[in-house]
């Protein structure tokens, strides 16, 4: 019988899992992480109580169970065996949750770690809301989201075809500028990173925003090839000022092209925990990609069978193995390696005044 250890949610971690770090990670990994996406709150600051039809309406709510500051504590010392890990934590962006309140969690919480935090900012804050909040020691910059412009309890992406202004208004970005502050944008559109509109406004926020410490989420949300090839432009590329993190992307191909267009200088390491403690893995076809697990979710109703699910490691296992075999395709060495998972966020998060 397997020796598990419980996890997060309805996870465990299991034999498989500690035989999947030791045969492709264990020599790779460095010995020092910085997590640069990771979400860190309490339900104690939830307002609204999820409901069957809320988890049902979005695959992610299924997984968005309380990830506390003591949950981290206890789950990194799990899943990241003989590392020292650091990480820049921002709350739940949902209106459903008390904002203010997750964001004082965090500014309390993460300074006896060493973790720096964003704050979530709806567009409706002050530029001297901000302007306090960034004064806070780990207070680095901050965390923008289009679910946070108005509460829509029915689904959570009513309004992912905003305009980044939307919800990253340009009195916000005063400030951020002012403090050098990091950055970190999930893209709207269904079209991800490479709808016209998302190139044309990154565009203007670095031109006239230019010291801020720009990190664009997920690879843009490019999830499978074609996205990125259509989103990793060659203005992107020639933006030196410009990063991303590669929270949540687990297609190998995609990490490639984004180290082969810009490089390993601009690219952070980053987990989207808690969702990537789930078991399982990611099949693409095209432009879509299908999440794969081993729990009933409602989101999980093509089940793979019975041996294939008892092989299922990690999501943030299978996405450090794709960042590996990536890296490993355009010849990255320790150096590069280390700088993406550590020193590039370490060097961004210098800047900041």
């Amino acid at each position: 019988m397997s020796d598990s250890t419980p996890l997060h949610h309805v996870w465990q971690y299991t034999d498989t899992d500690r035989d999947f770090w030791l045969r492709h990670l264990e020599d790779w990994v460095p010995d020092e992480i910085f997590d640069g996406h990771i979400h860190v709150f309490d339900d104690a600051n939830r307002r609204q109580p999820m409901t069957a039809e809320m988890r049902q309406s979005y695959w992610v709510n299924e997984l968005s169970y309380s990830h506390s500051v003591a949950d981290l504590e206890r789950i990194i010392k799990i899943v990241w065996p003989g590392r020292r890990v650091r990480h820049l934590c921002f709350g739940w962006p949902d209106l459903d949750y008390d904002i203010e309140a997750s964001n004082d969690y965090l500014a309390e919480n993460c300074q006896r770690n060493e973790w720096s935090s964003l704050l979530l900012t709806p567009p409706t804050y002050t530029q001297e809301q901000v302007d306090q909040a960034l004064k806070q020691p780990g207070m680095i910059g901050i965390k923008p989201y289009y679910a946070l412009i108005s509460h829509t309890p029915e689904h959570r992406d009513i309004h992912v075809e905003a305009s980044i202004f939307d919800f990253l208004p340009h009195h916000i970005l005063e400030v951020a500028d002012h403090h050098h502050a990091w950055v970190t944008l999930h893209v709207p559109k269904s079209a991800r990173l490479g709808h016209p509109d998302n190139l044309r406004e990154i565009a203007e926020i670095r031109r006239k925003y230019p010291q801020i410490q720009l990190v664009i989420a997920h690879l843009g949300r490019c999830y499978t090839l074609p996205h990125a090839q259509e989103a990793f432009t060659p203005e992107l590329a020639a933006d030196d000022g410009l990063y991303f993190d590669t929270s949540a992307v687990l297609n190998r191909e995609v990490i490639r092209l984004a180290l082969t267009r810009f490089g390993p200088d601009r690219i952070v390491f980053g987990t989207d925990n808690p969702i990537f403690y789930m078991r399982g893995r990611r099949q693409w076809q095209g432009r879509t990609y299908r999440n794969r697990t081993s729990h009933p979710f409602y989101f999980n109703r093509d089940r793979e069978s019975p041996e294939i699910e008892g092989a299922y490691t990690l999501y943030m296992y299978e996405m450090l193995k794709a960042l590996k075999d990536a890296c490993n395709d355009v010849g990255l060495n320790r150096q590069e390696v280390e700088g993406i998972m550590r020193n590039n966020s370490l060097r961004l998060i210098a800047q900041k005044i």
